[in-house]
């Protein structure tokens, strides 16, 4: 495995060690993590979780317990990237301030998902299939589309009921 400086708090699966990279990170017990799939320096994966091929997780992002997250899906970290400085000098560690996120316990993220960076994934939340995550996430939430919305709510068994998004904890997705 491609790795440099990671700590494993007991059994990691990869399964494809040859190809992924991994450094400077934390990764939890049971986790599972598949080919393609980059997780960067201060960023902590939980325990029991599963991370699916070619999915960009990056410094930063905190992920807890029992998370799953799909194919390809990408994190960011910075709220305004550029290549070079106001003097045009190309961009250090120095130049840009990180901003974190969090995915809650048990969340868990469609595939082709992108999450921008300062939001916070609510535990046991959804996120669709090519959502775009500008804000964050309630508990239980269920959240799809650019930029994502709620559309339901995971303890209710009709996950498709657009009429949930009235209850308290949902509007409060779509206040700013």
């Amino acid at each position: 495995m491609p790795s440099i400086n990671v700590q494993t708090n007991g059994r990691v699966i990869v399964t494809h060690p040859d190809l992924v990279n991994l450094y400077g990170c934390q990764i939890g017990d049971g986790t599972r993590i598949g080919p393609f799939v980059e997780i960067q320096k201060n960023s902590i994966i939980g325990e029991r979780c599963k991370i699916s091929s070619h999915s960009f997780i990056c410094e930063g992002v905190t992920i807890e317990d029992e998370v799953m997250i799909a194919h390809g899906v990408m994190f960011t970290n910075d709220l305004y990237p550029r290549a070079v400085n106001q003097d045009g000098a190309m961009m250090t560690e120095q130049d840009w301030q990180m901003v974190p996120t969090v995915v809650k316990r048990g969340a868990s993220i469609g595939s082709n998902a992108t999450i921008l960076c300062g939001v916070v994934i609510g535990e046991n939340a959804i996120v669709g299939c090519g959502a775009v995550v500008t804000r964050n996430v309630p508990d239980f939430a269920i959240v799809a589309g650019v930029p994502a919305r709620a559309i339901g709510d995971v303890r209710r068994r009709d996950a498709t009921d657009v009429n949930i998004a009235s209850s308290k904890s949902l509007n409060a997705f779509h206040e700013d």
